[in-house]
């Protein structure tokens, strides 16, 4: 076992030596490489508690959502889209998604490319009364990171939707009220 400790340490220098960039398009590489990854990491480490486990309530149901873009509107309103697809998912919706990927491995590095395309659809499925509950903004690089977390609150905690529902009924009674009296005067 303390073989396996000493050899440990000098694999891992031999290691780091035949990965260190010999020329200096290597480098620019290796230092694009890293601040890609540093870029990652930090989304991760800034990112809010609620992105890896959200919160619970008898009332009300939750979803998030993460997104970049060079425009901070635009990551705030891709961030609320995919939370807003959740709900949707969460309250019975069907979303329709369509993937094309490309890969390419060589020895040095993966090349990817890769397009998503969704589609949310919630015929059927009301959400009103949604409430964005927090945004969280932070830099990645020269890019804008928005993650979103949002709430549907359910049966009488919904107060938009319980609104809605009463004046849906208020309609239906004024048609149904003049269809009554309708029936009653045809037939005196």
């Amino acid at each position: 076992m303390k073989k396996l400790f000493v050899l440990l340490p000098i694999v891992a220098v031999i290691a780091a030596c035949s990965s260190t960039p010999k020329d200096d398009y290597e480098k620019r590489t290796a230092a694009l490489e890293t601040k890609r990854e540093s870029n990652v990491e930090k989304s991760i480490s800034k990112a809010p508690s609620w992105m890896s486990e959200l919160p619970t309530s008898k009332t009300a149901v939750y979803a998030n959502g993460s997104a970049v873009s060079s425009d901070m509107s635009m990551a705030d309103y891709k961030a609320k889209l995919f939370a807003y697809g959740k709900i949707c998912m969460a309250a019975g919706g069907k979303v329709s998604q369509q993937a094309k990927m490309f890969m390419q491995d060589t020895t040095d590095a993966t090349n990817e490319m890769s397009e998503l395309a969704i589609k949310s659809m919630c015929p059927g499925v009301d959400i009103t009364g949604v409430e964005i509950k927090e945004v969280k903004r932070v830099a990645e690089g020269s890019r804008f990171r928005s993650y979103a977390l949002v709430v549907l609150p359910v049966g009488e905690a919904n107060l938009l939707q319980h609104r809605k529902d009463q004046l849906r009924l208020k309609e239906q009674s004024v048609v149904r009220g003049n269809e009554a009296f309708k029936e009653l005067d045809s037939q005196q």
